[in-house]
């Protein structure tokens, strides 16, 4: 089998799409964002990255599969210029629209560029219950049996603790940005853990070195999150406005959704009131949970916390 997988970003996208890694035997190539290679480079014998870049280094091979991920008509027109003999995911037609093929449409049809339109897509995200490997898997003719991320390996650092928290999620879901990070922060250093705010690092490499140095993260859905799922470290995830339930939990990650997210699902504005709608008290109970340190004999006082501490 030669095969190419096509799928750029974002990062944690790139991070939980390797689980088909784990059911694609033979020669691999994967097109990425350059940012990303860094964590393809080397995870698996006779995978080849290739950044987007460097695009026209796919060119002169026949592949058997084509798996497009991407959802974008300048990528769906480059595969006009490859060979290959089955495609799966998007592509563009001889009408120059934007179509994807029939066995991916249980992902594809909860997107964008769904043929049912964004509104009726984002009702049957909502209503989604299966994970994106799931679906993915589906599509191909698999079936998901928990296949696992691979991961490089990380650059060991020095930043060493009970509990990691990556506050930042970015410009494109800026309501992703819980309120409370600094109240949970000193929350947790009252109970005796030991709490690090994941720095910015040069490297993926050093972030992931980071996040396998801690016994527990807390993060929204975000890369932080992905790389605790692949190095199987526990992981309290909030959920503001994107879906837990493509998240495959891996049996070390505890989700917690917020009580407005139909409200604000899969909307990229602001609105503060999605930043505040999950309590202080529900993640340091969470947290306390995942560290193992809350017990009934000797529980800790999380009742007494407050947001405005």
């Amino acid at each position: 089998m030669k095969v190419l997988i096509v799928k750029l970003g974002a990062a944690g996208d790139v991070v939980r799409t390797t689980t088909l890694l784990r059911r694609l035997s033979g020669e691999v190539t994967w097109l990425t964002e350059a940012k990303n290679t860094v964590l393809l480079e080397r995870v698996k014998q006779g995978l080849k990255c290739v950044s987007w870049e460097q695009r026209d280094e796919t060119k002169g091979t026949v592949y058997d599969l084509v798996v497009n991920l991407e959802d974008t008509h300048q990528i769906g027109s480059f595969l006009k210029l490859l060979d290959y003999k089955q495609l799966f995911g998007a592509y563009v037609d001889s009408t120059n629209a934007l179509r994807y093929t029939d066995d991916s449409r249980p992902w594809f049809d909860l997107g964008i560029v769904s043929r049912y339109g964004k509104q009726q897509a984002d009702e049957l995200k909502y209503a989604n219950r299966r994970t994106y490997q799931e679906l993915i898997f589906e599509g191909l003719g698999w079936r998901f049996e928990g296949e696992r991320y691979y991961l490089p390996q990380p650059t060991k650092t020095d930043l060493k603790g009970d509990v990691a928290i990556a506050r930042q999620a970015g410009a494109i879901w800026p309501m992703k940005n819980w309120a409370y990070y600094d109240d949970l922060e000193r929350a947790l250093k009252r109970t005796g853990s030991i709490v690090n705010v994941l720095p910015e690092r040069s490297s993926v490499l050093e972030h992931l070195g980071d996040v396998a140095n801690h016994r527990c993260l807390v993060s929204g859905d975000t890369l932080p999150m992905h790389l605790a799922l692949g190095s199987e470290v526990r992981c309290v995830s909030l959920f503001t406005c994107t879906s837990p339930w493509e998240i495959h939990d891996y049996g070390v990650q505890r989700k917690i959704v917020s009580p407005c997210i139909r409200e604000f699902f899969y909307k990229r504005g602001f609105a503060e009131r999605a930043t505040r709608a999950i309590s202080l008290e529900e993640v340091v109970a969470a947290v306390l949970e995942q560290l193992g340190a809350a017990s009934k004999n000797n529980p800790v006082p999380v009742g007494n916390l407050s947001t405005a501490e």
